[in-house]
């Protein structure tokens, strides 16, 4: 997608705040002095057994675009991709586990569109609305901010584990209960400080997005290993060989714009790589800022640091 976007002609419009450019969460487009509209679309095959909780958990994924951008999400539609001969018993479940989840959010799903198809796929176009000025976006992060990460790592490999009958009870609880939390809290605890860029980290992984940021900003982002936050059961699983090929993909495209100069550890490092679903705001901010966030919001952590742009975008350390 990168290599087909960047033969695309730049369209100008002066009311498209964010555009596809700098591969950001989620477009804004301005239609007044204070309002600009958030849209996204996200959708997937199904991550865990339960179809209620596969649309809970789609509908927090579609969600988090909005919030990574500090908007609040007001409408949704619901894409639907389900075989013609499947049960409508699960397709009933699957569509009220997103619109409780939607219902949570305070999001209203309008409408939505199905096709038939073979391999079960779900997920939402989501708008929200932010101030033009109070845009979170990628491209923000600046030389001296920290680096404060709010959810966890491990999804992908977990869901991977799972597959093949080797994760243990406690680790996918751990990870469906990350995966069905909003980023709703987070992004209005982000919204109360000064936060300069932000990004939620989904398909690409940590790393992928870390270096998204890095790019759209110009700078470096230093990731310390040692402090990223990791899923109960996330390292086993990387262990037992669960890696998801969303893994190997996203560690073949971005590995070389990344900078080891130390040791670190090859398992962790192989988890900034993990393709995750619903995961946490990566929120680069000033240090008297990341210090009061990590003390009012129970699940921030620092991770790492912001420097002027370096050798490449991403150093490990």
């Amino acid at each position: 997608m990168d290599q087909a976007l960047s033969g695309l002609p730049k369209i100008a419009n002066p009311n498209v705040l964010v555009g596809y450019d700098t591969a950001d969460d989620a477009g804004v487009y301005r239609l007044s002095d204070d309002l600009a509209l958030v849209q996204t679309v996200d959708f997937f095959t199904p991550i865990v057994d339960d179809p209620f909780t596969f649309g809970a958990i789609a509908a927090a994924n579609s969600l988090s675009d909005v919030y990574a951008m500090g908007g609040r999400p007001i409408s949704a539609l619901s894409v639907v991709a389900f075989p013609a001969d499947g049960g409508m018993d699960v397709l009933g479940e699957i569509l009220r586990g997103g619109l409780e989840k939607m219902r949570e959010a305070g999001c209203a799903v309008v409408g939505g569109h199905s096709v038939n198809d073979p391999e079960m796929k779900f997920g939402y176009a989501v708008t929200g609305t932010v101030h033009p000025n109070r845009i979170k976006a990628n491209s923000g992060a600046r030389a001296g901010d920290a680096l404060v990460f709010t959810k966890a790592l491990g999804t992908g490999v977990i869901g991977t584990a799972l597959k093949r009958g080797i994760a243990s009870e406690a680790s996918v609880n751990a990870a469906t209960a990350s995966m069905l939390m909003l980023n709703r809290a987070a992004c209005e605890a982000m919204l109360r400080i000064d936060v300069h860029g932000c990004t939620d980290i989904t398909g690409f992984g940590m790393i992928g997005h870390a270096r998204e940021m890095a790019l759209a900003s110009g700078v470096t982002l230093e990731i310390e290993t040692a402090r990223v936050p990791l899923l109960p059961g996330a390292v086993e699983a990387v262990r037992a060989g669960a890696v998801p090929g969303g893994l190997k993909n996203n560690r073949d495209f971005a590995s070389c714009e990344v900078e080891i100069p130390g040791t670190v550890d090859p398992e962790v490092v192989e988890l900034l790589y993990d393709p995750q679903t619903s995961g946490g705001l990566l929120i680069s901010l000033p240090e008297a800022d990341a210090e009061e966030l990590i003390a009012t919001f129970a699940g921030a952590r620092r991770v790492g640091q912001v420097i002027a742009r370096d050798n490449k975008p991403i150093r490990l350390l």
